[in-house]
């Protein structure tokens, strides 16, 4: 078993309040994030856009561990995910994760890279965490 950990501390409350996130990595050292870094655009994060990153992350090793099980060897994976916060009756709600998939693969065809792309969907543990939509668009690249 596997724990990570991560940190969150804020100062202040509300609009003005000011946060800050560190991993136990060291990746993340006191990142800012608060409302200006998750509604307004100002330099920081938020954990929308960590959640993206960890969706995308997840999502692609569990493929590029689905392709290698298949007798796949690799070329190149890239995704990107976009999480949705929609405002909704008492407050806000994660509503989807849309995974954006290219891939270069040689010799597989467009169903089974479906297919396979498709479990690596269902199955990654960051897809198994979210409660929301969840929806992927790919594209094979073999030129």
């Amino acid at each position: 078993m596997t724990v990570n950990r991560a940190s969150a501390r804020y100062e202040g409350f509300g609009k003005e309040g000011k946060g800050s996130i560190t991993t136990k990595s060291g990746v993340l050292d006191k990142q800012p994030y608060g409302f200006g870094t998750r509604f307004e655009g100002v330099p920081g994060t938020n954990p929308e856009e960590l959640i993206a990153a960890a969706h995308a992350a997840c999502f692609t090793m569990a493929l590029s561990f689905g392709l290698a099980r298949a007798g796949y060897a690799g070329e190149t994976l890239e995704t990107s995910a976009a999480v949705t916060l929609d405002q909704v009756e008492g407050g806000f709600e994660i509503s989807q994760s849309a995974l954006t998939l290219t891939a270069k693969v040689p010799g597989i065809d467009a169903d089974e890279f479906a297919r396979i792309a498709k479990e690596a969907e269902m199955n990654c543990p960051v897809s198994k965490l979210l409660d929301c939509e969840i929806t992927l668009e790919h594209s094979l690249d073999n030129q």
